[in-house]
Formats: structure tokens, C-alpha cells, sequence
């Protein structure tokens, strides 16, 4: 599902703030930088509030962010639905007890980790990034929420690379999007 098709003025002003950057990190990449979203006050609280109305009446719990960028969505998401929020960590970045989720990325492959106990069996949970693109990432946050027990709801990114078919790779759990990359 995406917003991207509605016709809410928010969304067109969003768009405009996302910078493209050709060939970074690497020749050929398009890379969507949020970067010039975030120094507009505007367009970054319509984001978060775009998400906010989406997810305020859905009974979540758990608002997961995946590091970097799902820092930045994840938190004012989670405060604003009273949900806690679980940051989703690369290597060695979180103290204690952690399990973690390897994936394949595009180029070679990661893993995220998590604290042990930061969530309860049947929570909610709702996973938040800033992109989708082949969806590995996004698959390695659902796998890790749910081998702790939770009940992964949805997954919801700012943008999408539609043509890297991300969304096929998300073990039938819904995605959410504000705006499709081209």
C-alpha cells in the first residue's frame, strides 16, 4: 500500500525536499537523500505525521527502527502512537545480551541486532525505515521481531525503489510507502 496515489498535498511537498544524488555511493546508484527532507521543519513533521495518522488506531506496540535512518522516523512515530521504541542495531553497536539476523545485501552481507527482552511475546510491531529497495534489510527486522515473538503488523518506509521488487521479499507483510523512486 502506499500513500503516494492520494491526493494529499503533503505529499508532493515531501517529494520536493528528497535530493537525488547521482552515482553515490557508486556509479549508477540514484541514491534518495532524506538528508534535504530533514532541514525542512515542514516537510519532516509531514512525514512523521503522514505515519502518525496511518498507525495511531492500530493497536501498536513496538515501533522497530533500523539503523541509521529509522532512527530518525522511528522515534517521533513511536512517541506520538505511545508505542516503545526498539532501535535495530548494526554489529556490535548495542551493550548486553543481543540476538541478531544476518541478510544479503546488494553488494556482500550484514546483520542487525537487538536487545534480548526488548520485546514481549504478541507485541505489535511495526518496522520503519527511510527506503525499500531490494528488501533484505526490511526481511532481517521482520525475521528478528518475530524469532523474539512479536507480531510484525506492517513495515513503513518514506520511499520506494519500486524496480529492485523489495516489496516481494517481505514474507507477505505489508509495506507501507509514502512515495515510489524512479
Amino acid at each position: 500500500m502506499s500513500a503516494c496515489n492520494g491526493d494529499d498535498p503533503r505529499l508532493s511537498h515531501i517529494k520536493n525536499k528528497i535530493r537525488v544524488v547521482p552515482d553515490f555511493p557508486k556509479p549508477g546508484i540514484m541514491f534518495q537523500d532524506i538528508t534535504t527532507l530533514l532541514l525542512d521543519p515542514k516537510a519532516f513533521k509531514d512525514t512523521v505525521d503522514l505515519f502518525v495518522e496511518r498507525y495511531k488506531n492500530m493497536n501498536i506496540s513496538v515501533v522497530a527502527g533500523i539503523e541509521a535512518r529509522g532512527f530518525i522516523f522511528g522515534p517521533p512515530i513511536a512517541l506520538a502512537i505511545g508505542a516503545k521504541f526498539i532501535p535495530l542495531r548494526k554489529p556490535r553497536k548495542l551493550p548486553g545480551e543481543v540476538i541478531s539476523e544476518e541478510y544479503v545485501l546488494e553488494y556482500g552481507s550484514d546483520r542487525l541486532e537487538m536487545h534480548v527482552g526488548a520485546v514481549e511475546l504478541g507485541e505489535r510491531a511495526l518496522v520503519v525505515d527511510d527506503l525499500v529497495a531490494t528488501g533484505g534489510t526490511l526481511c532481517a527486522a521482520i525475521n528478528l521481531l518475530e524469532r523474539a515473538g512479536a507480531e510484525v503488523v506492517e513495515c513503513a518506509c518514506v520511499i520506494e525503489l519500486p524496480d529492485l521488487k523489495g516489496r516481494d521479499r517481505l514474507k507477505g507483510k505489508p509495506l507501507y510507502i509514502l512515495m515510489e523512486a524512479h
